[in-house]
């Protein structure tokens, strides 16, 4: 089960390596291979005066300490092209968050480097239609034939994580697990898809029902997981209304293997 977990934004060294600790475990279980995420900036925050990170240079000697220290494989968002080389020496996940994944430029640039790329759906475009964003890191990569061996071939992922529903609310439709993963293997990003987006200048959530789906995703049949977690979310500088406590995570994590394993 691929795993990637880890704080929505780094806020500090303190809360990253706070939390970096607290997910080793995941790193030892030998039928889990995690990915550690915390993302540079949030270049899409809702209000001008909402956190966003410690920008790409900081963020990324943050991101090399806790892989030196911890030997985690790295996620993280690029927003630009112009960042994609600085990126690719640091992490082995470059994800393109849900609002870019139409993004031509950037998914190229993304798919000329060698590591996994991860696309999320963004929440306004129907599953099936997630087939030509694939196809452009694909074809970049030399592969014309759309399926899901090509891209487990050629390193991609595409991510779930919700669809608008009206105004205030995000649905997951688990028809699109299905359709997505005929081309593609799929990651379920739990904890977005919880949002409840423009909730007066920001973005609110509910954290309650992210197991519920995970769970239901489980029975599915996905590849793996994304959750953001904290040691407080309460206190969080971004998305603390749709993350996981730590403890929280742990019991899902393994709960989520045990129906994996039951529907195999």
């Amino acid at each position: 089960m691929i795993l990637l977990a880890g704080p929505c934004v780094i806020e500090s060294e303190e809360q990253l390596f706070k939390i970096a600790h607290s997910l080793k475990e995941y790193q030892d279980n030998d039928k889990i291979d995690f990915y550690f995420k915390a993302s540079f900036d949030k270049a899409n925050r809702t209000s001008l005066e909402s956190f966003r990170g410690p920008g790409l240079e900081e963020g990324l000697r943050l991101l090399q300490k806790v892989k030196d220290e911890f030997g985690y494989k790295i996620v993280t968002d690029v927003h630009e092209s112009s960042q994609v080389k600085a990126i690719a020496e640091v992490a082995d996940i470059i994800q393109i968050p849900a609002f870019l994944c139409r993004q031509t430029d950037l998914l190229v640039a993304a798919a000329k480097t060698d590591l996994i790329v991860n696309i999320k759906k963004g929440q306004f475009i129907n599953p099936v239609d997630m087939q030509y964003s694939a196809l452009k890191v694909l074809k970049t990569r030399g592969c014309d034939e759309l399926s899901y061996e090509n891209s487990k071939k050629h390193k991609l992922l595409l991510c779930e994580r919700g669809s608008s529903f009206g105004y205030n609310n995000l649905v997951v439709d688990m028809r699109s697990l299905v359709i997505m993963r005929e081309f593609a293997p799929v990651i379920f990003d739990a904890t977005h898809s919880v949002q409840m987006p423009g909730m007066g200048g920001k973005t609110g959530g509910d954290s309650s029902m992210v197991p519920h789906l995970a769970k239901g995703a489980a029975a599915i049949g996905v590849d793996g997981f994304f959750f953001e977690t904290h040691f407080d979310p309460s206190v969080a500088l971004s998305d603390g209304a749709n993350m996981l406590k730590l403890d929280q995570l742990k019991k899902l994590t393994f709960k989520l293997l045990e129906i994996e394993e039951v529907s195999k």
